[in-house]
């Protein structure tokens, strides 16, 4: 069994690497794609250098999987083609998400929708596979009737030029903007591009994508994202309404026992999750634990992940592991 990382240079793509190191996932033969400039680099993988090859000369390779992180545009152009030769494609940008045919997986939530015929798969976004990782539980419990979630974004979520901009003002040397703003010792409500409706394509990801992946168009999702001036994962501020009366008992055990899932929650001794502490970790972790006393069948959250792992890395590694065991034995 082959594999490809089509972006392989990029934030995502050497995450991946990193991953499918740590989980050690077997493979045959793995090539990694990137941009013409990139063509001849060279990126070490369980011990052996590869080459990195431009997508076209991939293409001609048999892939049985390709991990794709490169962006939308070449997510629409290349992906069917590596489908039409027979590949599995796990597409971490956003083109496909939304597409009807096209499941959007989190393996510990959905991963029964691939079947031998899904050649395109589809990683939902960063912000959303922790979010839903927490709420899936919760939901098959006591039903979700709305979600208002405020998200702090770390700025791998845009990439090197994002990190470098948020550095270098850092360091107070000149660096080409990623941002309209200054991101160091600042923060702004806005991520991605703005819509027709006064919400970014960010905040709606997780308003279409979370109901997508719950299978529940019932459910009411408000966000407002906010990017801050950290690289070590993502956290967000989450209130629920369920339709149904709970015990905040019940909500620590349902939580402590979801796989992919730590409960990190005692603020008396100032223990909960934050981006430090969750950098590098494959988890979604939740503290801050408590009702809402505003409302009934309310409740709060505060969820951080590493968005380059759990929110994109490593949940399509993941899925490339439940392909190995269902269709590569």
């Amino acid at each position: 069994m082959n594999i490809a990382i089509i972006g392989a240079t990029g934030l995502v793509g050497r995450e991946m690497i990193k991953v499918i190191e740590e989980f050690n996932f077997e493979f045959d033969k793995c090539f990694l794609a990137a941009s013409q400039q990139s063509k001849g680099k060279k990126i070490k993988l369980k011990n052996t250098e590869l080459e990195v090859k431009t997508i076209d000369e991939v293409l001609k390779e048999k892939v049985h999987i390709a991990l794709f992180s490169a962006g939308s545009e070449i997510s629409k152009i290349y992906a069917p083609l590596f489908a039409q030769n027979g590949t599995f494609v796990i597409d971490n940008s956003s083109q496909w998400r939304l597409y009807e045919r096209v499941p959007l997986v989190v393996p510990e939530i959905n991963s029964d929708e691939i079947t031998i015929n899904t050649k395109i798969i589809s990683n939902p976004n960063c912000s959303t596979i922790q979010l839903v990782v927490v709420l899936n539980p919760l939901h098959k419990k006591f039903k979700i009737k709305r979600v208002v979630v405020s998200t702090y974004q770390s700025v791998t979520g845009s990439g090197m030029r994002a990190v470098n901009q948020l550095f270098a003002e850092r360091e107070n040397r000149k660096a080409e903007n990623f941002y309209p703003h200054p991101i160091d010792l600042n923060c702004f409500p806005f991520a991605g591009s703005i819509t027709d409706n006064g919400y970014t394509t960010e905040e709606m990801k997780l308003t279409n994508e979370t109901k997508k992946i719950l299978n529940d168009n019932s459910i009411q999702v408000t966000a407002t994202v906010v990017r801050i001036p950290v690289i070590g994962g993502h956290s967000e501020s989450v209130n629920i309404e369920f339709c149904n009366n709970y015990e905040l008992s019940d909500i620590y055990q349902i939580l402590q026992n979801t796989p992919g899932v730590i409960v990190m929650d005692d603020p008396k001794q100032n223990i909960y999750p934050t981006p430090k502490i969750v950098n590098g970790k494959n988890e979604v972790f939740v503290g801050r634990i408590r009702r809402d006393f505003s409302l009934p069948n309310a409740l709060n959250l505060w969820i951080v992940a590493d968005n380059l792992r759990k929110g994109a890395a490593t949940n399509a590694v993941q899925i490339a592991m439940l392909l190995k065991e269902k269709f590569f034995k």
